[in-house]
């Protein structure tokens, strides 16, 4: 028999693309790459084609520098992109595009309905985020788009010393739930818009988990990609929606 919402103490949480805006604040910050393509080229007009570029150099760089903070990642995609589109000599040291994009993430926006969703599921749980990220820049995000909302436990991958779907990045969250929180794994809810990167390997390290099938979800992968690799416990639309599913309890 499926489980109850409130049969779990603890939801953690994947924050870039789940409960940030991660899609719109990366082609926002690829604009002036974006906008110096010619106007035939192929990806000129297609954001959803761009992003799933972000996303394979994203991966590539993140597997080849697991303990690089999440900006200079960031400023190395921008590089790889631009290198891609034949855009490389157009980058200088001296105009800091590259960095810029790197250090744009505060200000990439939460999604409409995070903040009172996070309220809400904060009176029947605990919240702990689980993200790919660097210190300096999630703080960036909590003076900013989350201001004034306090996790029970953050754990970050400049931290733990790898990226996701690194399985050890999961064990870490068990482990210091279990110790920090003491909170067991089979009380925690792992909640996450990116499939390959979160659910997956939750499930696979025996997890329980919820979709946050954010639309559209050009990084966070479609059920079909993953079939026979993934058995979700949940699924939403928004975290609004989840945030209504325990309210109804």
């Amino acid at each position: 028999m499926a489980r109850s919402l409130d049969t779990y103490d603890l939801i953690s949480f994947d924050c870039y693309g789940t409960l940030v805006d991660w899609e719109s604040g990366i082609v926002r910050g690829l604009k002036p790459l974006i906008d110096r393509l010619d106007k035939l080229h192929p990806l000129k007009d297609d954001n959803i084609a761009i992003l799933q570029r972000y996303m394979y150099h994203e991966h590539r760089v993140q597997k080849a520098f697991p303990t690089l903070k999440y900006a200079s990642i960031l400023s190395k995609v921008y590089e790889e992109l631009a290198s891609e589109w034949g855009l490389r000599e157009t980058i200088t040291d001296d105009d800091n595009e590259s960095a810029a994009f790197g250090a744009s993430i505060g200000s990439w926006s939460v999604f409409p309905d995070t903040l009172a969703a996070l309220l809400e599921l904060q009176k029947h749980f605990k919240l702990v985020i689980l993200s790919n990220v660097d210190a300096e820049s999630f703080s960036k995000t909590l003076a900013g788009p989350l201001a004034g909302f306090k996790f029970d436990a953050i754990y970050i991958a400049e931290e733990i010393g790898s990226y996701k779907p690194d399985l050890n990045n999961f064990q870490y969250l068990v482990q210091h739930c279990e110790e920090d929180l003491k909170v067991p794994k089979e009380k925690i809810l792992h909640t996450a818009y990116a499939l390959v990167h979160d659910l997956v390997p939750a499930h696979k390290f025996g997890l329980s988990t919820c979709w946050i099938e954010r639309k559209p979800n050009a990084m966070g992968g479609e059920l079909s990609q993953v079939q026979g690799q993934l058995s979700l416990d949940f699924r939403f639309r928004s975290m609004g929606d989840m945030a209504d599913a325990i309210r109804g309890l």
